[in-house]
């Protein structure tokens, strides 16, 4: 009797001792055990899956290269793009490592990602390759951190072109860090601050610079109007608006069974 291939199969399978491997339908074959082997300076990861380069070496391809440290410079893990970083005083320049030429009146920083490696001492700031004193003006001060002129103006002046010119404080405001703000219950026209008139049933919200009709009103031009409650309606939660008693339905100007 002819055996099927259902029944065949385990007598093929039986020849893995041989070299192949067993699956229906597909040609039996063997993996490589050079695509997992772990190729020279490298070594398996603390993980159990993979490998990865020792110390020194770098991944290229599927082996490990040598990292080639230029002169002032040494290996660093968290350079990705070369493996190695410029020493402080040292700035990377096509693929090496260049002195750093601090002007005066500046002081040597870590030369990151291209960056001068220099900055410019308190009172000065950066002019091309050069650290310009600072020119404070009158009523001016020397910031903490020193942007744009380099310079503010004190309390009560505000920056002019290279002046700081005094703040003038109209009647009914205060002065602020770079102005002046009206007081509570007045609002800014121009250069002075004019009273808010509150009308009848209304009062000054919580910014103080506008006002708003009481519970039950609705705020109409300059005035408040009383809101006309339909029956079965009660005032709404914002106040300024009514709404139908449950079932009832809105509809136009009337609270109607649903």
């Amino acid at each position: 009797m002819r055996r099927s291939p259902s029944r065949a199969l385990p007598l093929v399978c039986s020849l893995l001792a041989a070299g192949f491997v067993c699956a229906p339908g597909v040609a039996l074959s063997q993996s490589s055990p050079a695509a997992n082997a772990i190729p020279e300076n490298a070594h398996a990861r603390p993980s159990g899956t993979g490998w990865q380069c020792d110390y020194g070496y770098r991944e290229a391809g599927r082996a490990c290269a040598t990292i080639e440290v230029p002169a002032n410079a040494f290996i660093s893990d968290s350079s990705f793009r070369t493996g190695w970083e410029c020493e402080r005083g040292y700035r990377e320049l096509q693929g090496g490592c260049v002195k750093i030429v601090v002007p005066a009146h500046a002081y040597t920083v870590d030369a990151a990602n291209g960056q001068r490696g220099w900055e410019c001492d308190r009172g000065y700031q950066q002019s091309k390759d050069e650290c310009a004193i600072v020119n404070v003006p009158e009523h001016g001060h020397l910031p903490d951190a020193a942007y744009g002129r380099g310079w503010e103006c004190d309390r009560g002046f505000r920056p002019g072109e290279e002046t700081c010119d005094a703040i003038v404080v109209p009647e009914n405001a205060y002065l602020q860090r770079s102005g002046w703000k009206c007081e509570r219950g007045f609002r800014p026209d121009k250069e002075s601050c004019a009273r808010i008139e509150i009308p009848t049933n209304a009062f000054l919200d919580a910014f103080g610079d506008s006002w708003r009709c009481y519970r039950g009103y609705k705020r109409n031009g300059t005035e408040c109007s009383r809101i006309e409650i339909p029956a079965n309606a009660h005032v709404g939660r914002a106040g300024d608006d009514w709404e139908c008693n449950r079932p009832y339905q809105r509809r136009d100007n009337a609270c109607i069974v649903p």
